[in-house]
C-alpha cells in the first residue's frame, strides 16, 4: 500500500477520537460485571455488620470517590482501574438502596420503581445532551460522567429489585433463576429477532446483572433459615473478590478487552 494511498485514507477517515475509557463488552466483561455485583452485595452487608450502617456508609461513599477519582483522571481505559471503580460504585449502591430500606423504611416496593424513575432520567438527560447512549461512545469527560451516573443507578435499581423479588416469595435461589432467564431475553431480542437495537440490549442486560450476582451471592453466604448455603459473608466476599482480581488480572496482561487502536497504543 503507498504512502499516498494511507495519507488519502487518513484524511478521509475523519478525525480521531480520544482513548476509550470503558472496556469492549466480551464475555469477560459479562463474567466480572455479575462477580463485582454479587462481591458488593456481601461486602456491603459484611461492612454493615462489623462496622455499622453509617460508619459503613461513609467509608464507602469515600472509597468510590476516589476510585472514580481515578479513573476519571485516567487518559484512556486501565482494567484495574475501571473495575475498582466498579466494585466500588456495586458496594455503595447496594448500600443506597439498604439504607433507603432498612435505615428510613422505604419499602422495596417504592424503592424499586424510584430507582427504576431515577435511571430513566439520567437516561433522558445523556440522551438529550448527547444524542447517544452508547457504550462505544465514552469519549468526553461529560459522556463519561453521564456513564457513571447511569452505572450508578443500575446498582441501586438492581439491588432494590434483587431483594423485592427475593422477598416475595422467591428466596434468593429462586431470584437467581429468575434473573438468570431474564438476562438472555435481550440477547435474544437483539440477536435472533432484530426487535430489540444494541444500545438497549446491552443497557437492559446490564440492569439486569445486579440482581443476578446479588441474588447468587446472597444465596451462598446467608444463613439456612433465610434460604442460603450459611457459607457466610466473609468467605463469599473474599472468593469472588479473588475471582474478580483473577480475570482482571488476565484482562491487564492479555488487553482483550480493549479495541485495536488502543492494544497498539
Amino acid at each position: 500500500m503507498s504512502t499516498e494511498h494511507l495519507t488519502r485514507r487518513r484524511r478521509t477517515a475523519g478525525p480521531a477520537h480520544p482513548a476509550s475509557k470503558v472496556p469492549e463488552v466480551t464475555v469477560y466483561f459479562w463474567v466480572i460485571k455479575v462477580l463485582t455485583t454479587g462481591m458488593g452485595e456481601t461486602a456491603s452487608d459484611l461492612l454493615a455488620k462489623k462496622l455499622g450502617p453509617i460508619p459503613a456508609v461513609g467509608l464507602g461513599g469515600l472509597a468510590l470517590v476516589v476510585a472514580l477519582c481515578v479513573q476519571l483522571k485516567a487518559r484512556r481505559y486501565v482494567a484495574w482501574i475501571y473495575w475498582t471503580a466498579i466494585v466500588m460504585v456495586s458496594v455503595f449502591g447496594t448500600m443506597a438502596a439498604d439504607v433507603l430500606h432498612v435505615g428510613l423504611g422505604v419499602p422495596y416496593t417504592i424503592s424499586t420503581p424510584f430507582f427504576m424513575v431515577a435511571l430513566a432520567a439520567v437516561f433522558a438527560v445523556w440522551y438529550a445532551s448527547e444524542k447517544t447512549l452508547s457504550i462505544h461512545s465514552i469519549h468526553t469527560r461529560r459522556r463519561e460522567l453521564f456513564y457513571w451516573a447511569t452505572v450508578l443507578a443500575t446498582f441501586a435499581l438492581g439491588t432494590a429489585a434483587g431483594d423485592l423479588s427475593a422477598t416475595v416469595g422467591l428466596g434468593y435461589l429462586g431470584s437467581a433463576v429468575l434473573y438468570a432467564v431474564a438476562i438472555a431475553v435481550p440477547a435474544v431480542m437483539h440477536k435472533w429477532w432484530g426487535t430489540l437495537n444494541a444500545v438497549a440490549a446491552f443497557w437492559t442486560a446490564y440492569v439486569i446483572t445486579r440482581p443476578l450476582g446479588a441474588s447468587v451471592a446472597d444465596w451462598m453466604a446467608l444463613s439456612h433459615a433465610r434460604g442460603g448455603l450459611a457459607l457466610g459473608l466473609g468467605p463469599v466476599t473474599l472468593s469472588w473478590t479473588v475471582a474478580i482480581i483473577g480475570f482482571v488480572g488476565y484482562l491487564a496482561v492479555s488487553r482483550n478487552d480493549v479495541g485495536d487502536t488502543e492494544r497498539l497504543a
